[in-house]
């Protein structure tokens, strides 16, 4: 099989989908892998070190995506990258459809097959592909946080610590998932104050027994959030359906309960956000402020740190890759079906049912042959 690797053209996107072990891996096996020039360069990767491993380096995403048959990336399809897509051509990537009508009826219109990380099922019906990346944006949350609550950046004016004699900063961490669970025990390490909030009592348990003192686990209800609203300096938005929409758990009105200068984080941006004001910004341009409350939404977050995220993305995304290269999209989906949930658009065809959903488009299932 041909294997492409384009550089990433999001805005401030530094991640890269393959790394050259990948390369050496693929042509041991017998197959092609094309890299377009300059692609690991954010992550600290020259274009030698790929072609040490028997990868062909060529100039521009043309040729990437007018001959390779299985596409690598990171990010979903920028607009300039639409019309590259083809027919019978395989796509692997984070695509968050349900977050952007217009690129799901783009990619369906191309006929390409999307094959989206963010869906994929391991065996014991985990996320393993969103796993690393949702560790970093949870870890990246608090940092980040911590940036914006500074006055200078036109936040509180708060040290998440605090100092003897003036008390820390309240940290509401919205969901207990992977990133819930990364944000708060990074906050705990810097001595906040956290409560950490979700739906499912035999989640908040688990989270109740491994957490450290400083932080609280609460039952998510709209009185729960509201009050903790009125107490939080910094909010980490941390829900996830998997393939679906975010749900919205804070309102515009909502924020007017908040402090000024209190920082919203909403992680889950990328799939709509959880926060009614939230809106996509980029890492050149990360925040803005409504009803005195900074909001930072960027959505790809984990491209910050290229180095460590593509390093910790490939090491769960290669095998996959791998295995649809070395024995094809049918078989793998039969050896791994996990794969098959990954599988979003096919020929035309919208094979995920939560996007199905989301904008009201006939959901048809992925058929194995």
């Amino acid at each position: 099989m041909i294997v492409g690797v384009p550089r990433e053209v999001k805005e401030d996107e530094y991640r890269v989908g393959m790394l050259p072990v990948g390369v050496e891996e693929l042509t041991k096996a017998g197959h092609r892998v094309l890299v377009e020039r300059g692609a690991g360069l954010g992550s600290g990767i020259p274009d030698e070190q790929y072609a040490l491993q028997g990868a062909e380096i060529v100039s521009g995403p043309e040729a990437i995506f007018g001959e390779a048959e299985l596409v690598v990336k990171v990010k979903e399809p920028m607009p300039d990258e639409w019309p590259l897509l083809r027919r019978n051509q395989m796509l692997m990537t984070y695509f968050h459809f349900a977050a952007d009508e217009e690129l799901t009826r783009e990619v369906l219109d191309t006929g390409v097959t999307a094959i989206a990380y963010e869906t994929l099922r391991g065996k014991r019906g985990d996320l393993p592909c969103l796993t690393p990346m949702s560790e970093v944006a949870g870890r990246m949350s608090i940092q980040e946080g911590a940036k914006y609550l500074e006055r200078p950046q036109e936040g509180r004016g708060i040290l998440l610590g605090g100092v003897p004699g003036v008390s820390p900063a309240h940290i509401l961490v919205l969901g207990g998932g992977i990133v819930g669970k990364n944000a708060a025990q990074i906050a705990s390490g810097f001595q906040a104050d956290v409560v950490l909030m979700d739906i499912d009592v035999d989640r908040l348990r688990y989270l109740d027994d491994i957490m450290p003192p400083n932080v609280t686990t609460l039952f998510s209800d709209r009185h729960n959030i509201r009050e903790q609203l009125q107490l939080a300096d910094l909010v980490i938005g941390a829900v996830l359906i998997p393939g679906a929409k975010a749900p919205s758990l804070v309102s515009a009105s909502d924020l007017k309960l908040m402090k000024a200068g209190a920082v919203i984080i909403d992680v889950c941006i990328d799939q709509g956000g959880c926060v009614e004001t939230s809106r996509p910004t980029t890492h050149s341009n990360p925040t803005y402020v409504e009803e005195d409350v900074v909001h930072y939404c960027v959505t790809n977050m984990p491209g910050a740190v290229g180095r460590t995220s593509t390093y910790a993305l490939c090491n769960v995304t290669f095998p996959y890759v791998m295995e649809i290269a070395h024995n094809g999209l049918q078989q793998a989906c039969t050896r791994i079906a996990g794969i098959r949930e990954a599988v979003s658009t096919h020929l035309g065809k919208l094979t995920s049912r939560p996007v199905a959903e989301t904008f009201g488009i006939a959901y048809e299932e992925f058929e194995l042959e």
